[in-house]
């Protein structure tokens, strides 16, 4: 095995004792605990690529979880596990659903904008430009707020935002 890997594996196990402990002595319900026990499988099926486990968890962990900055998370995670099977208006659904709880989330908008980019390069391929400015000017729009709220991240959409004379100083 090597090292980088014994390594993510300690991590990995380190993190889930931590969270084992932590969930027994903070003081949370029964539900909640529950809730985060349904979330933390489906990080750890996520990381490992198993989209269909991880959504069961995040489905069970949506039905249980009540506060709305934690059920952001939850929907957001949904939302990446669409992006990466390519179902980019489910994606989108969800980073929209996640942001009306949490809209201080800027890796959803820049997920979103990476959606949206995308269609405009697709459009451009099909050779329809209009509709293309309409996407990139969409993934402009969600680049700007997910920069506004993390300034001095997304440092390659600030560019492209820059090169396209698509970015407005402040």
């Amino acid at each position: 095995m090597s090292r980088s890997r014994i390594n993510v594996n300690f991590i990995d196990k380190t993190s889930s004792i931590v969270a084992n402990i932590l969930l027994q002595i903070i003081p949370t319900t029964y539900v909640e605990k529950k809730a985060f026990t349904y979330y933390r499988d489906g990080m750890l099926a996520q990381s490992e690529g198993n989209y269909a486990e991880a959504l069961k968890n995040y489905y069970e962990a949506m039905r249980l979880e009540m506060d709305p900055y934690d059920r952001s998370y939850i929907l957001y995670n949904i939302g990446l596990i669409h992006t990466s099977n390519g179902e980019h208006t489910k994606a989108l659904e969800y980073y929209f659903r996640a942001l009306e709880r949490n809209p201080f989330l800027p890796q959803a908008l820049n997920n979103m904008a990476v959606i949206c980019h995308y269609r405009g390069e697709q459009a451009i391929l099909q050779g329809d430009s209009e509709i293309a400015e309409t996407w990139f000017d969409q993934a402009a729009e969600y680049w700007k707020q997910a920069i506004a709220l993390t300034p001095g991240n997304y440092i390659e959409a600030h560019n492209w935002l820059k090169i396209t004379k698509r970015f407005e100083s402040s």
